[in-house]
């Protein structure tokens, strides 16, 4: 299962730079696999500090996706940053905030982070946040 959170600072949103593989020097959302003994929230703290060096509270669960043809499952949840405090951490090269007209959409990690944040500025525009659960389909070649 992979956790993470959607990082907000008034109008912006918080992304990291990847500086691992896969998609090596594209941008997400803070998140990764959860360890042992550790809840969804809890893992999705870890890999926001571990990732971006961000204190976060967590909100509400925003986005559920099942990726079954590589047997994932990803919770995103919707958090707010504590303050502006933020660093890369090892698995990022650059990590800073975007406003909607200022996130790189071409280049965007996965699937399911560019899906997450569509729905979240949709849902923005709208003024009321909602739970959202979908599949992820493999990409035909």
């Amino acid at each position: 299962m992979v956790v993470g959170c959607l990082p907000e600072w008034g109008d912006k949103i918080l992304l990291c730079k990847r500086a691992i593989e896969p998609q090596y020097g594209l941008w997400t959302l803070p998140a990764g696999f959860m360890e042992n003994n550790e809840t969804t929230q809890q893992g999705a703290l870890r890999e926001t500090m571990e990732e971006a060096g961000a204190r976060v509270e967590i909100e509400h669960l925003f986005t559920l996706y099942n990726l079954p043809y590589i047997s994932q499952v990803y919770l995103m949840f919707r958090a707010r940053l504590l303050d502006l405090d933020f660093a890369p951490g090892p698995e990022s090269l650059e990590v800073r905030l975007f406003s909607e007209d200022e996130i790189p959409w071409d280049q965007i990690a996965f699937r399911t982070i560019e899906q997450t944040l569509r729905l979240y500025f949709a849902d923005r525009r709208k003024g009321a946040f909602g739970f959202h659960i979908g599949d992820i389909e493999r990409r035909n070649r």
